[in-house]
């Protein structure tokens, strides 16, 4: 009868010794790994030419984790082999799931030019052959088990310019408080490009005491909208202040003009607050030169309309604001038969109006309408 017992006790120790052994491989136990290793690229020492590959391969040991685990990798280059300052490396976006990789060409050479320009290379001296540094980042789905791999040297590496060239914008757009709001479908006005498209916008507006504005080429909290960051001139007492947004201290009509230029690989803006100066042109106006005695009265609010002098002659409208060194007629525009105000913008030649002798124009910039009585 106790052998019986014993054998029983025996088997039952058996049995969940063998049931934690069975728990433990259900239930992996998660190792930091201490080795993670890029393997160096078979042609390392050949010209790896960006331009006319598509991609580079990069084969790696996986981490142990102490089982086999979903992993993420991700590429870092460098020109220079710092990977802890800021600038000096470029993560690139792509990721991978495998321990072989073949990475987009043309990302490690937008990454490359980017990062040659910030080391002082200049656009004209593309393509250029340099050393790249490369190191993976290793991590479970989770983003826990963060290893990286040792740096791998590529020796001769061919990279083309691969940015998008930087043009000037074709749009431009003014929102704020100064303006009725902040919502850029409901409050957002349209500045008009000049007709060269040559990165000069213009607008008349209204803007109450300490009224608040911004600009972007979209309409659209982008990143790229401006305020204070740009080159202000207040050729007007505006009293221009402001951290970010332009504050406006004097309430009034002005003549604002924004002015892009290129920099480098930046766009670069100026703000102007001009006079609100309109001219009425040509032969209602008596002759073709910008005159003072042509400039429309201002109205007191943003409510009220620029007038004109009365018509010299019966004959087609034109009228205009006057830039500087801008031909006027580059920044012209009309009142058409359904009371809107046209801008010529880029465009042609507008639509012709003829209006009788003695009758004045009509304007209010901010409700875009005007007339001719």
């Amino acid at each position: 009868m106790k052998k019986i017992t014993i054998w029983a006790s025996l088997f039952l120790g058996l049995s969940l010794f063998t049931a934690c052994e069975d728990d433990r491989d259900s239930n992996p136990i998660l190792q930091d790994p201490t080795a993670f290793v890029l393997n160096t690229p078979a042609y390392s020492t050949a010209v790896y030419d960006l331009s006319k590959s598509s991609s580079v391969e990069l084969t790696c040991s996986q981490p142990d984790y102490g089982f086999t685990a979903a992993t993420v990798y991700t590429v870092q280059v460098s020109l220079n082999n710092d990977f802890t300052t800021e600038g000096t490396y470029t993560t690139l976006a792509t990721t991978y799931t495998t321990a072989k990789m073949n990475v987009d060409a043309s990302e490690i050479a937008t990454a490359a030019t980017t990062m040659a320009l910030a080391n002082g290379k200049k656009e004209d001296e593309f393509p250029i052959v340099t050393k790249m540094y490369v190191r993976l980042k290793a991590a479970l789905t989770t983003g826990t088990g963060e290893i990286y791999s040792n740096v791998v040297e590529l020796q001769n590496v061919r990279v083309h310019f691969a940015l998008s060239p930087v043009v000037l914008p074709k749009t431009m757009n003014i929102i704020g408080s100064g303006v009725g709001g902040w919502d850029w479908e409901k409050n957002a006005i349209a500045m008009i490009p000049t007709y060269d498209n040559n990165g000069t916008f213009w607008r008349m507006i209204y803007v109450p005491a300490n009224g608040e504005l911004k600009f972007n080429i979209e309409k659209a909290w982008d990143g790229v909208e401006f305020g204070t960051t740009a080159t202000l001139k207040d050729n007007a007492g505006a009293g221009l202040s402001g951290d970010g947004n332009i504050v406006v201290a004097k309430a009034g009509w002005y003549l604002v003009v924004v002015k892009a230029e290129i920099v480098g690989r930046n766009i670069v803006y100026t703000v102007e607050f001009n006079k609100p100066e309109v001219y009425l042109m040509g032969g209602t106006a008596g002759g073709w030169d910008v005159l003072d005695s042509n400039l429309f009265d201002v109205p007191a609010d943003g409510e009220g309309f620029f007038i004109s002098k009365p018509f010299a002659a019966t004959d087609e409208v034109r009228m205009c604001v006057k830039l500087k060194d801008v031909d006027w007629w580059k920044t012209e525009f009309i009142v058409l038969a359904d009371g809107l105000i046209s801008y010529r913008g880029t465009g042609g030649d507008q639509e012709r109006i003829r209006v009788n002798a003695g009758k004045k124009a009509y304007l209010n910039f901010m409700t875009g309408k005007g007339k001719y009585e």
